[in-house]
């Protein structure tokens, strides 16, 4: 009976055996987390019969959508079930106790895998979608370096529908591009009843004096001078002249609404543009933005280190238990110091930007000021457990000789409190510096301002420049604050 009375206990609501058993921390963890467990099973399957009412019809729609998740569920949570009352009976009879809370981890694991949307077969399937502009931001140095250019263009003007009409004689200047077409005539592409294409001339284009080897564009300009690029086979047309700098090519004159206002002899041209490189590399724009902003960055982290420690010093005294206990004044005001740091601490680095940004606009003083807020709340408290976990001998000796809180500051307490200072100054430089990257994602300034309005813009392989400076500046800054941690402590 009396092993009986707690598995049954426990088998009504489980966790009362625990309680029974006088295991009290155990069973209201018991109790705490089966209640989550079928709260969130619960809720879970709701979602996914949103539309149905009735226990066994939402049962049955939720099943049928996510059959995996509902045995797996129902299995494990009866299997907990049974384990809470084996583990009511035998928790103080066996060394190795029944693993109550690594069943009940498994099934907080399977619920956190439905509840965040998981789909492993999503993330494969979809991998090779991704790959292109993840390659980009990977390796983005294409977008990092640039070169000085030069257009050159050459054109040859077409009457449309008048073969009677005579152009004037082409002129070939030596080292210019020259362009020229057979015929110098043709009728433009239209449209019949059924809005299918009606091919219009078809005509040689024949160019000489290009750069050899670059890739030159085909355009058209109509009668009133509005420009476009010609298609064919649903591809833009393009040359590419040989080693000499010549091409040839044939292509139908396209399809083009003539405007009434064009009156008279309508002269359509054709132009070959081709970009070509002069001089040697230099930094591309991403390049030198992705530069000051890295700059900017890493100023942004070292003066909200700078403010927050100076400004948390002092409030580090404060928030010190065994320096504030003297009396009960001193005693309400650590605890209002200890709390105001607590509150601030709690609020995120990016909460305090939109606060900042709001403040004094957007821009890198809001970034500092959210930094430094947070910093000195960081610090405050960082220092003062320093503070707490201090030698009291040397202390007690400095009193001893009569000197007074001042000098016991001075002499007992700073000479310790230095090692641990730098360790958690250099330490919280390192997180400014890597928080100062994400502030700019809210208007605080560096570079994170700048990625944002990289991937907003799909740029890709600019935004992976900014990456790559992130990764390394951290990496180097970690480098130097091991450095500098080894030498002061």
């Amino acid at each position: 009976m009396k092993n009986i009375a707690p598995i049954i206990l426990s088998l009504i609501f489980p966790g009362a055996g625990h309680l029974y058993r006088k295991h009290i921390q155990r069973g209201l963890l018991i109790i705490l987390s089966f209640t989550s467990i079928i709260g969130l099973s619960i809720s879970r399957i709701s979602l996914l019969a949103h539309r149905y009412e009735g226990f066994f019809p939402v049962l049955k729609k939720a099943f049928s959508n996510n059959p995996g998740f509902i045995i797996f569920l129902f299995l494990f949570t009866v299997l907990l079930w049974i384990w809470i009352a084996i583990d009511s009976v035998k928790y103080s009879t066996l060394k190795k106790r029944p693993g109550v809370f690594v069943l009940i981890l498994v099934i907080f694991f399977g619920l956190g895998w439905q509840i965040s949307e998981i789909d492993v077969v999503k993330a494969a399937v979809q991998m090779p979608d991704a790959w292109k502009p993840l390659s980009k931001v990977l390796w983005p140095w294409k977008a990092a370096i640039t070169y000085k250019t030069e257009e050159l263009t050459g054109g040859a003007d077409l009457v449309i529908d008048d073969p009677d009409y005579v152009l004037p004689a082409l002129n070939r200047t030596e080292g210019k591009p020259f362009v020229e077409t057979d015929p110098r005539w043709g009728s433009l592409s239209t449209l019949d009843k059924n809005n299918e294409i009606v091919k219009g001339t078809s005509i040689t284009v024949r160019g000489s004096g290009f750069t050899p080897g670059e890739v030159g564009e085909v355009w058209w300009l109509d009668s009133i001078s509005n420009e476009f690029r010609p298609r064919e086979g649903g591809q833009y047309l393009s040359v590419t002249p040989d080693s000499e700098g010549k091409f040839e090519f044939t292509m139908t004159l396209p399809y083009r609404l003539i405007p009434p206002s064009a009156q008279g002899v309508q002269i359509n041209r054709v132009e070959i543009r081709q970009v070509r490189r002069v001089g040697g590399p230099i930094p591309a724009d991403p390049l030198k933005l992705t530069i000051a902003r890295m700059v900017e960055t890493i100023f942004m982290g070292m003066m909200a280190t700078i403010f927050g420690i100076i400004l948390s010093i002092p409030v580090s005294f404060l928030a010190a238990r065994n320096i504030m206990s003297g009396s009960w004044i001193t005693v309400a005001v650590y605890y209002f110091v200890r709390t105001v740091l607590n509150i601030i601490r709690s609020i995120e680095p990016l909460i305090w930007a939109l606060i900042a940004v709001v403040w004094v606009g957007l821009g890198p003083f809001a970034g500092i000021l959210a930094l430094t807020i947070h910093s000195v709340a960081a610090l405050g408290k960082l220092y003062s457990e320093g503070i707490e976990s201090i030698d009291p001998g040397p202390i007690e000796a400095i009193k001893a000789t009569g000197a007074d809180s001042i000098q016991t500051i001075m002499f007992a307490i700073i000479p310790q409190m230095i090692p641990p200072f730098v360790s958690f100054s250099i330490y919280r430089w390192d997180i400014n510096v890597r928080m100062s990257t994400i502030i700019g994602l809210v208007g605080g300034g560096g570079i994170g301002f700048l990625l944002v309005q990289y991937i907003r813009l799909l740029d890709y392989q600019a935004a992976g420049i900014a990456v790559w400076f992130i990764a390394v500046t951290v990496a180097i800054l970690d480098y130097v604050s091991a450095e500098i941690r080894r030498k002061f402590i």
